[in-house]
């Protein structure tokens, strides 16, 4: 009984932000006619407007995501072309973080750098991980497992340690940039303005939710080399 309660109790933390997330998004993703552009229109106009013209507008079939190192604003098409209240705050969030690029934000530069690092460590984590039998069938010693297996965890915690590094990020993107943005510019009436706080929160928790996969995921590691 108490391990089915413990299951449950991480699919609610792990998977229950995803699902309000999509709820939050699909529930402000009816098209507004009322709205004068799209998301990809918008971000256009937020970035000339902040003295930003160099910085791109594409988009991209990757998920919505600022490059600090192309200098570009990518929007998957729902965004891009929509005209929704999602799709305007997403993409006011996505310049947000241009904005801390242009103004030298530094945890964006530090993120950056994390991010790189980790996609390489990730991946020789699961290498390393993998070989742990080899490596002690070769030495003939737990130990020599043991080693790589610490390594291999390291690396692999690097992947919850930038989804943590990542969420004052975002929330810095959203409601320090993005939405002031917004809300000095009268792109949003007060009803939209709430339901734009509901989107960039929604947002923000499937940060929490993935460090947490990640937790889980070294666990699930750990109990996997147990047996």
């Amino acid at each position: 009984m108490r391990v089915v309660l413990l299951v449950i109790i991480i699919g609610l933390v792990v998977f229950g932000p995803q699902l309000w997330t999509r709820r939050v998004f699909a529930k402000h993703s009816a098209p507004r006619p009322d709205y004068p552009g799209t998301g990809g229109e918008l971000a256009r106009h937020l970035l000339n407007r902040l003295n930003m013209s160099h910085i791109k507008v594409e988009p991209t079939e990757k998920g919505d995501h600022y490059d600090p190192v192309s200098k570009a604003v990518r929007l998957t098409p729902d965004i891009f072309d929509g005209k929704s209240l999602t799709a305007i705050t997403v993409a006011a969030h996505e310049v947000g973080h241009a904005i801390q690029d242009h103004q030298g934000y530094q945890p964006l530069a530090e993120r950056t750098k994390l991010v790189q690092v980790a996609q390489g460590a990730q991946k020789i984590g699961a290498v390393l991980m993998m070989g742990i039998p080899i490596a002690m069938s070769l030495a003939k010693t737990p130990a020599a497992g043991l080693l790589i297996m610490v390594v291999g965890m390291a690396t692999m915690g690097i992947a919850t340690l930038v989804h943590l590094f990542t969420l004052p990020v975002e929330w810095d993107a959203s409601f320090r940039r993005a939405l002031p943005v917004l809300r000095q510019g009268n792109y949003l009436s007060p009803e939209d303005e709430q339901g734009a706080r509901s989107i960039l929160t929604a947002a923000a928790l499937t940060y929490v939710a993935a460090s947490l996969a990640s937790l889980l995921n070294l666990w699930r590691w750990l109990a996997l080399l147990r047996r």
